[in-house]
């Protein structure tokens, strides 16, 4: 039992993004605020930016730089190494998110002009008239 407790423990980084994930997967689907939808969505994307940071982290890693001897033997083997390809990744869909926030806010503020709510029931409503 201990070892499971442990074992559970140790993963909490992935614990974490799972209740992320679902947190942001409840505020997408259940609430009729877009505004909340928003937020959501944000927290969903943050769930899983936490789940790939956490595959690419490799314990007692070094970062990617060759040093070589003077006989120009590399001085560590290559499984020493940390893959950046995660974490580049990952700077790169943290830019695309801010971008898809600004232009989700940008089109909820036209929905607020338009319609008068951001509320979705109203929105169908009053589409329907």
């Amino acid at each position: 039992m201990d070892d499971l407790f442990y074992f559970i423990i140790a993963k909490y980084n992935y614990w974490a993004a799972i209740v992320l994930l679902f947190i942001g997967l409840f505020g997408m689907i259940v609430r009729n605020n877009l505004m909340k939808k928003i937020i959501g969505m944000v927290i969903f994307q943050t769930a899983i930016l936490l789940f790939i940071v956490s595959i690419g982290v490799k314990r007692g890693a070094t970062v990617p730089i060759l040093k070589f001897s003077t006989d120009k033997q590399p001085l560590l083997d290559a499984t020493a190494y940390a893959n950046p390809l995660p974490h580049v990744l990952i700077l790169t869909a943290i830019v695309v998110g801010v971008a898809i926030l600004g232009v989700a806010l940008a089109l909820l503020q036209k929905i607020q002009r338009v319609h008068g709510t951001i509320e979705e029931d109203e929105i169908l409503e009053d589409m329907g008239k």
